[in-house]
């Protein structure tokens, strides 16, 4: 072999191990982590539930009812604002559930057993529990049906809902100094009818095609400045009628759809 072909061996084989080798590009999304901006008010909601907890262990029952509609606010924010930002992702509905159980499910339970409930002894708890199971059962349920329900009906009432008349009972009886004992036997039916709203198959509106990007008339911005002015009043006892009217829709919108079919 001569010097020019040794030389220009070498000079091949030197060019090939040091040739750069071909990275594929990763994309913003192919990479490995969740959004941040969604998931914070998630993690809002499941502090928030978790805070009720605390403060009903300590006596504390206005705040923990409080605490439940913070986590109602924050958990019907976490969905729409990574719906707008389009940052949706299977770690985020994942997340939210588990949130969902802890501030909807486990906290109205414990708060409603600490402030009434635990003086009626085992019919107590067994109501606390049939809240937590329904509470459980509802969003395994709506995380099924994901793909085939009507995203403009919910099937039972939804968790935070049944939270929400949870927490205001409390709420309400504990801003009028009512002992919860006192009035152990309401909450011992209010607590299970809850839990088994939201297994029944009675549909309740989502409100989910309400447009926020659109625009709307001067009316409807001074209709939403009215809705906070009555809700300021008193917010305990306007947040109960509220969402005891809705939890009752379910019931009289069908039993009025069986009474057209039958007439």
């Amino acid at each position: 072999m001569s010097k020019d072909e040794s030389g220009s061996s070498g000079s091949g084989t030197q060019t090939e191990e040091h040739e750069p080798m071909k990275v594929p590009l990763v994309t913003r999304r192919d990479r490995k982590g969740i959004y941040l901006l969604p998931n914070l008010f998630t993690t809002a909601a499941l502090f928030s539930g978790f805070y009720a907890v605390v403060a009903g262990m300590n006596g504390h029952f206005d705040n923990a009812a409080i605490a439940i509609f913070v986590a109602m606010v924050m958990d019907g924010l976490d969905g729409r604002v990574a719906r707008l930002t389009n940052t949706q992702s299977d770690f985020g509905a994942e997340y939210d559930s588990l949130a969902d159980m802890v501030s909807f499910g486990v906290a109205p339970a414990l708060v409603a057993f600490s402030w009434a409930l635990q003086s009626l002894g085992k019919v107590g708890w067994v109501c606390a529990f049939i809240y937590c199971a329904g509470a459980a059962l509802r969003l395994a349920r709506f995380n099924t049906q994901l793909t085939t329900s009507d995203k403009n009906f919910f099937t039972g009432l939804a968790s935070p809902s049944a939270a929400a008349i949870v927490a205001a009972n409390v709420w309400v009886f504990s801003d009028s100094s009512v002992p919860g004992p006192d009035v152990a036997w309401w909450m011992a039916l209010v607590v299970p009818a809850a839990g088994l709203l939201m297994v029944s198959n009675f549909r309740y509106h989502s409100f989910k095609g309400l447009d926020l990007r659109g625009k709307v008339p001067f009316v409807a911005m001074l209709a939403v400045v009215m809705v906070f002015v009555v809700v300021s009043i008193d917010p305990a006892k306007v947040l109960l009628g509220v969402f005891t009217l809705y939890a009752l829709s379910g019931p009289v919108n069908e039993g009025w759809q069986r009474y057209k079919q039958r007439s």
